[in-house]
């Protein structure tokens, strides 16, 4: 005698319907909006603008119809906004799902991935031109040069009067070595790198890199699984950056320049180990607390969770003792296999990770930090992990 199992009906997924009245209420007036711009470069209709200016950085509804906070487009079925919003409803377990087919687990602060590592690049003006090791333009110049990439999506500086190269940070699109290296450096003010996508394309680039800090990192995972459709197709590589804050440009000038009489013009290189270390060119070194640096915090920052570049391929940072290396956390199978390729041709050199053991427990200590930020009533993935005393 045998029996027949009444089949399990199938689960039907629920439609996606969300549009931008959603987006505004949710993300964009709540303080959750990073500004990242993924919701710009996705609308079909070109209806949403981007102020990448001081003490703006959000996108705006153009059309006047039906105000700011609803979209005709959407009251008619577009959903391309939400769909690309790396901060809306479900984004992190989204993504984690899209990259590794699991959510992270509780442990998991940083992201998952597979391996962390010390790297830097072998080729002297690469190392000395770029940020900490020069990892970032190592694999932006040899992804070029073995066509995995046609471009990138990464940030330049303004040039000043002189012609020398300003801090004004601005999204700019780096097909060849001259162009990658140009760009190369940290400025700490923000840049939504995003907005180079629509003049890669126009170039009629299609296989594309993206430099970005961690909210732009998550972004075309987020849409690949939301399957935005075609404007998620170009983006092949995601390079993230470790970030606990951007800051405001004013940051310069109200700041650096009236209280210790540094002038944007006059300062070489930046980088923060603790403290904001400024270099200039006249050979001086000067050190500013970041206490005093906090009033200029990018509003955008102020509840990002993510400081670690969770959804990158590879995140990096220049965190920790070994200040001629990057950290570098290998997240997926593309990313190990980028690093591998370079390590073969020579062109990066390694450590294991664990060479420098402080910047690994910096990285974990501040990946909770920032977990923290992202306040009890959004949707909770992100808090997932944080130990109970210090949920509130």
């Amino acid at each position: 005698m045998t029996t027949t199992e009444t089949p399990t009906p199938a689960v039907k997924k629920e439609r996606w319907t969300h549009q931008w009245k959603e987006l505004h209420t949710e993300v964009i007036t709540s303080g959750l909006c990073t500004g990242c711009a993924g919701c710009v470069i996705s609308c079909p209709h070109d209806v949403i603008g981007y102020e990448h200016e001081p003490g703006a950085y959000q996108p705006f509804h153009l059309e006047e119809e039906l105000g700011p906070d609803d979209c005709v487009h959407g009251q008619k079925g577009c959903t391309s906004c939400t769909r690309a919003c790396p901060r809306f409803r479900m984004w992190e377990p989204e993504a984690d799902r899209h990259l590794h087919a699991r959510e992270r687990e509780p442990d998991e602060m940083a992201g998952i991935y597979s391996d962390i590592l010390l790297t830097r690049a072998s080729e002297d003006f690469v190392y000395e031109t770029g940020q900490d090791g020069g990892l970032v333009s190592a694999i932006l110049i040899w992804c070029l040069e073995n066509d995995v990439i046609d471009g990138a999506l990464t940030s330049g500086v303004e040039s000043l009067p002189d012609g020398s190269p300003g801090w004004k940070a601005h999204p700019m699109v780096a097909s060849n070595r001259e162009e990658v290296l140009n760009g190369a450096g940290s400025r700490y003010t923000y840049s939504a790198n995003t907005m180079a996508y629509g003049e890669a394309r126009e170039k009629g680039l299609d296989r594309l890199a993206l430099v970005g800090m961690s909210c732009q990192t998550s972004v075309a995972p987020v849409m690949w699984h939301r399957k935005i459709g075609k404007v998620s197709k170009p983006i092949k590589l995601n390079i993230g950056l470790l970030c606990s804050k951007s800051f405001d440009d004013a940051l310069f000038d109200e700041l650096f320049e009236v209280k210790y009489g540094l002038k944007r013009d006059n300062i070489a290189k930046m980088n923060i180990k603790g403290v904001f270390q400024i270099w200039t060119k006249d050979g001086g070194y000067h050190e500013i607390n970041l206490k005093e640096c906090h009033a200029w915090t990018r509003t955008g920052c102020l509840h990002c969770p993510d400081f670690a570049a969770e959804h990158a391929d590879i995140s990096t940072g220049g965190i920790g003792n070994e200040t001629d290396w990057t950290l570098t956390i290998i997240r997926t199978e593309l990313g190990r296999a980028v690093i591998d390729a370079m390590v073969a041709d020579g062109v990066i050199e390694t450590r294991p990770g664990d060479d420098d053991p402080a910047a690994i427990a910096l990285l974990h200590r501040l990946a909770q930090k920032s977990r923290e930020r992202w306040p009890e009533w959004a949707q909770g993935a992100a808090r997932v992990g944080i130990p109970a005393k210090s949920r509130g």
